[in-house]
């Protein structure tokens, strides 16, 4: 038992947990706060998610004196993880050289303590590298066992459409909600059976500084067998310029494939010919190969302005994921973009090798 701790605690202190794949919730018929400490979903996972992680996602078992540490210490009172991502992408431009960047991406660290236990909780996500170290998420939890209420004070990532692994993606550049962009505030939230909601009253991540503001932010998933349909709205005001969002989406599966989809509206006030709205839409589709073998395929729009003709932007996504081992995922893929011809950069490709180690 005490190699195993040591040997557990070494990994959690080394990796971490990848951010979230909302397509293994959709493929296991789980919510996000069945695997995650976070109700939303992403950063820590707890028991469930461990186990999760060592007997269902992996190609291989772990050797054996690693089997069975599930990131708890304490009667469960601590809980520790971590996450490494580490990439070299490849990019190219017609006319330019192609580029090659490559490095670490992110090292995070995450605790969760109950303070009392399966009632008040506190929650850490700590990005350490690259460059300076710096808080994603610090808030103190409130929880309510058998009733399905819980309150999250603090900083934390706001709760709209999918919790997709990749920021990048068109839906998340343009609502502004991504696990790269936390923000303070408080949330109310209700887990049942059926549903999952969530309301949000926070600063709005663009309200720093000078500018000053607030935002509401709210969502409800509807659970059934076969599948989820969740719907989300935001609503910004702030001194540089309000904003309203909407969204709508879903997952199913058909055999061994899982499918997510989603479409946001957006419309921004502050510019000078008045408001601009925009739309953006994702479709993927995750192939369960075999176990530890996933294939996804995206597609992705994005229009900037309604009001512009043909200034609409596409990507599209082939990515093979492996996880060998539990803690362990290889991930290669190519993305194409179009965009305007007269921009060679909206219409770039890159080809991409990244390594998670998570827990």
């Amino acid at each position: 038992m005490a190699v195993r701790l040591l040997l557990g605690l070494a990994l959690a202190l080394c990796f971490q947990a990848a951010r979230a794949e909302p397509y293994l919730a959709i493929r296991a018929g789980l919510k996000c706060v069945a695997c995650h400490v976070n109700p939303t979903g992403g950063g820590l996972r707890n028991a469930v998610g461990n186990s999760f992680t060592q007997n269902v996602i992996p190609a291989n078992s772990l050797p054996e004196a690693l089997q069975g540490w599930n990131g708890s210490l304490f009667d469960d009172r601590l809980r520790l993880g971590g996450d490494l991502r580490t990439a070299t992408t490849r990019t190219s431009v017609s006319g330019q050289p192609t580029r090659s960047v490559g490095g670490t991406e992110q090292t995070r660290l995450y605790a969760d303590v109950q303070l009392i236990k399966d009632y008040l909780g506190a929650y850490l996500d700590q990005q350490v590298a690259p460059g300076k170290s710096e808080r994603q998420e610090a808030y103190v939890r409130l929880s309510t066992p058998g009733l399905g209420w819980y309150a999250k004070a603090g900083q934390f990532y706001l709760p709209f459409g999918w919790r997709l692994q990749d920021s990048l993606a068109f839906v998340r550049q343009l609502s502004g909600v991504s696990m790269t962009v936390p923000d303070k505030g408080l949330e109310l939230g209700h887990e049942s059976d059926e549903w999952s909601i969530q309301v949000v009253r926070s600063n709005g991540p663009g309200n720093k500084g000078s500018v000053t503001g607030h935002q509401t932010t709210a969502q409800a998933i509807w659970m059934q067998p076969w599948g989820r349909v969740g719907a989300a709205a935001a609503q910004v005001k702030s001194s540089a310029g309000g904003r309203q969002a909407w969204g709508l989406f879903a997952g199913t599966t058909t055999g061994p494939v899982a499918w997510l989809a989603e479409i946001d509206l957006v419309s921004d006030e502050g510019y000078p010919e008045g408001k601009r709205r925009q739309v953006a839409t994702l479709l993927e589709a995750n192939w369960l190969v075999q176990q530890g073998h996933n294939l996804k395929l995206t597609s992705e729009y994005l229009d900037p302005d309604r009001r512009v003709a043909n200034d609409n932007k596409v990507r599209y996504s082939l990515v093979y994921e492996y996880t060998p081992i539990a803690f362990v995922q290889l991930r290669a893929g190519s993305r194409k973009f179009g965009g305007i011809p007269q921009n060679a950069v909206d219409n770039r490709r890159q080809t991409f090798v990244e390594l998670h180690a998570m827990f």
